[in-house]
């Protein structure tokens, strides 16, 4: 029988082998089918396509949509493919290059040392595979095993011992200059002690779990969509225009690799190590260095047992030749190292039967179910709780309770249900509650939105959440009390409302964590300064659904009080220019309910200001459209054309058939010509202001 790796192929289907003669096609060991050349090229570019597009979502924007083993997936097909059709191979092909870009945002910075991918291997007998090739050329070949730490690689320069310059790997040739950000990271030594002329290392910045959990549940709070994992989280803290939001986001690194060394000469990555250690470093930690291939079997084997006890994530085990100097011989391909390859672990799904499915209320109204079954050993923990997402999931999966579900972890880190294995006997289909379990109140689905959302304002459960939106910026804009100190004050029992701010005490403030008395004393005269902000603002605050800044500017320009709108009809809040059915029947809705106007009455009670401190907008001009020309006696014309908009007309650039007035200054020009000939009348500055009531000694008379 011809082996699979000896067949080759013609344009048609006349298959032969590597003699050249007309040959039977044997099964193929992997289940697959054989396919001609031509069908092979489509293949391989809808493979390099998506491989692209996923490419892109990881390495240059930090929100993949696929878990790493899919990914490696339709790497491997792709690999295996350009294999069987060398002609087909490409230089620009995803398998022979790394994935990611430097981006615009950041100073390029060109890799002296090009930062090399790893070849991901699936296997125990490929990793044998490997250590065996590298022996066949260095027979004493000694090997370093580390864990793969899953992050975002890094490269740091040091010049005289002091930190000059971090970038990340890009495309390995070319990466991007984060060094600001990079020098938030505590792990990261700003300064050397008996450090070479010059140093550059390489490592990977990591985010522990507890700080991904963190950060998560702030963005949650904050409607922000969540980072997926750990590893896009770290990617993307570090690679913020702003430091201080870096430094916030807890980040970490460990170091494995001497890129460059001036002053200093290392034998082994072993020896190097060791140094890095010495300098003040945080290095790869636990590595193993060993000959025997039976250890680095059973050091991978621990590494993938170990990794539910400990607070990182990885994706894998690296194997490395232990000399500098066998690498050097050995040398790379156009993307990898023959020196190293990576392990990646299989994802690890097990069976087991649903218990229940509990809801939960989110602290942004979102309904979230949550299965509960039967403990499982997942990536060395134990767990019995996995997310379920939403409505639309549980419907699609079919998932009821009693059936026998699959779970797994993604990225080793995050419990999830990923399909039935068989279903109950006689159970019927999940249906996700009507009425909200926090508040009783009913839920819906929003437009663009698969979640179900409690559409109660005041739901306990939301609480946290309105008090975060109520104090940002653009809201009521109350400095020092951000979601950390709202937590506090809510777990307190201190503040149950918007309006309970305002009652707030030096002596509660200094109870909390992290407060002195300066501290007190600032958020005091913060909440108090909020007192006087503008109507709008407060509206916005007020977190009315669909209502954003602009809108509720609108609101305060068009009625001018809070008693005002809350009267107004949902017929007449549609007239605001640029209102809808939607967002006029979401204000109407705020107001009709009790809790609103309890809250707006303590407000009110405790200084809020209730009034548009503004200009108020009219319909004065409503339906008209002005043209403003020449130079008037008082006004501007950026004024002219401020006061038509805020009395509800338009103000134009040219004059046409459908202009009502043009207001017209001293040289006019040709839009007077073109005005009087078209038949548009022409008003001066004084007949404008009447039209708009500015002058309240002349009756408006149009």
């Amino acid at each position: 029988m011809v082996k699979e790796e000896k067949i080759w192929y013609t344009e048609g289907y006349e298959w032969k082998n590597e003699g050249g003669l007309p040959c039977s096609l044997p099964p193929r060991t992997d289940g697959g089918e054989w396919m001609n050349k031509t069908q092979a090229a489509e293949k391989i570019a809808a493979l390099r396509k998506q491989i692209e597009h996923h490419n892109d979502l990881y390495y240059n924007q930090d929100a993949p949509e696929i878990e790493d083993f899919e990914y490696d997936a339709l790497t491997q097909s792709l690999r295996q493919l350009e294999q069987q059709f060398p002609q087909l191979a490409n230089p620009d092909s995803p398998t022979k290059k790394v994935g990611g870009r430097a981006s615009s945002r950041f100073e390029k910075v060109e890799h002296l040392v090009r930062m090399e991918s790893l070849q991901d291997v699936f296997s125990t007998q490929e990793v044998e595979d490997f250590v065996n090739r590298v022996r066949q050329e260095e027979p004493n070949a000694d090997f370093v095993v580390e864990s793969k730490i899953d992050g975002l690689s890094v490269s740091l320069e040091y010049e005289n011992g002091r930190f000059v310059r971090g970038s990340t790997r890009g495309d390995g040739l070319v990466g991007e200059d984060v060094t600001a950000n990079l020098a938030t990271i505590a792990d990261i030594p700003k300064t050397l002690t008996g450090a070479p002329a010059f140093l550059e290392v390489r490592g990977e910045v990591y985010m522990p779990f507890d700080a991904f959990e963190a950060l998560c549940e702030e963005q949650e709070l904050q409607e922000k969509q969540p980072f997926k994992n750990p590893r896009n989280a770290a990617a993307g803290s570090l690679r913020q225009k702003d430091p201080a939001i870096t430094a916030q986001r807890r980040l970490s690194i460990f170091v494995f690799n001497v890129q460059r060394c001036e002053g200093k000469t290392l034998a082994t990555h072993a020896e190097g190590l060791a140094w890095l250690q010495q300098l003040g470093f945080v290095v790869s930690p636990n590595y193993l260095q060993t000959d025997k291939t039976s250890e680095i079997l059973a050091k991978i084997k621990a590494i993938g047992e170990g990794r539910g006890s400990i607070s990182y994530g990885i994706d894998g085990a690296v194997v490395k030749v232990n000399s500098l100097a066998q690498r050097e011989r050995l040398g790379s391909t156009s993307k990898y190292p023959r020196w190293a390859v990576a392990y990646k672990y299989p994802p690890e799904v097990k069976p087991t039967q649903l218990r229940s499915i509990e809801i939960s209320v989110g602290r942004t109204g979102v309904l979230t179910p949550t299965a509960v079954f039967d403990t499982v050993q997942l990536a060395g923990t134990a767990v019995s709780r996995a997310i379920l997402h939403n409505e639309e999931f549980i419907r699609q999966m079919d998932v009821r309770i009693g059936d026998t579900i699959l779970v797994r972890k993604a990225g080793d880190i995050i419990p999830e249900v990923v399909g039935v294995e068989t279903h109950a006997q006689q159970t019927p289909p999940f249906q996700m509650p009507r009425l909200c379990p926090s508040c009783g109140e009913p839920v819906a689905h929003l437009e663009g939105e698969a979640a179900l959302r409690c559409t109660n304002p005041e739901c306990p459960a939301q609480l946290l959440r309105n008090l975060i939106h109520f104090a940002s910026r653009g809201a009521m804009n109350i400095d020092g009390l951000g979601p950390a100190v709202l937590g506090q004050l809510v777990k307190k029992g201190l503040v149950h409302t918007a309006a309970d701010l305002y009652d707030l005490t030096f002596q509660q403030l200094l109870g909390l964590e992290k407060f002195k008395e300066k501290s007190a004393q600032n958020l005091l005269q913060a909440i108090a300064a909020s007192r006087q902000r503008n109507l709008d603002e407060l509206l916005f605050a007020l977190g009315i659904r669909n209502i954003g800044e602009s809108a509720a500017r609108a609101l305060a320009e068009r009625f001018g009080s809070m008693q005002a709108i809350a009267a107004a009809s949902t017929e007449k809040l549609s007239e605001i220019d640029g209102f809808g059915g939607v967002m006029a029947q979401s204000v109407a809705e705020f107001f009709s309910r009790k809790g609103s106007a309890d809250l707006l009455k303590r407000l009110e009670e405790a200084g809020v200001n209730m009034v548009y401190t503004g200009p108020t907008k009219t319909d004065y001009l409503a339906g008209l459209t002005l043209v403003v020309t020449g130079t008037l006696p008082h006004l501007t014309r950026n004024e002219a054309e401020a006061l038509i908009v805020q009395n509800g007309g338009k103000a134009a650039g040219s004059v046409s058939k459908k202009t009502a007035y043009l207001l017209a200054g001293e040289a006019a020009g040709s839009k007077l010509a073109k005005a009087q000939a078209l038949g548009v009348p022409v008003i001066d500055e004084a007949e404008f202001l009447k039209l708009i009531k500015q002058d309240r000694s002349v009756e408006h008379g149009n």
